[in-house]
Parts: structure tokens; C-alpha cells; sequence
């Protein structure tokens, strides 16, 4: 795993916070729920890649 990836969902993670606890304070903590479930979308579609690569080399390994 390259340490881009991990400044990627950290940065990720911390929009998300910010902008949950700006919504939560404006009394609309229904979009900040919104904004932390898309937030957890983007890392997931994030982490497919790597999610890939870990199959293909569980798999070589299980072929082995």
C-alpha cells in the first residue's frame, strides 16, 4: 500500500469531519450524516484497487 493512498482517506476523513461539525452546529445533522456516509463511500471506491490486488495475491497464494 503506497503512503499517497493513506494521506488520500486521511484527508478524506478529515474534510468529512469538518464539514459534519459545521452542519451539526447549523442544527442540520441529517446532511452531515449525508456528507459522512458519501465520505465513506469515496474511501471505499478508494480502496477497490487495493482490495484487488490483495485478492489476486490471497488467490496465487491459495493456487500455490
Amino acid at each position: 500500500m503506497e503512503v499517497d493512498l493513506i494521506f488520500k482517506i486521511a484527508g478524506v476523513g478529515i474534510i468529512v469531519a469538518v464539514l459534519n461539525q459545521v452542519l451539526s452546529k447549523s442544527d442540520k445533522g441529517e446532511y452531515g450524516m449525508l456528507i459522512t456516509l458519501v465520505g465513506i463511500a469515496v474511501v471505499v471506491l478508494m480502496m477497490i484497487p487495493e482490495l484487488k490486488e490483495l485478492f489476486a495475491a490471497v488467490r496465487e497464494i491459495v493456487d500455490f
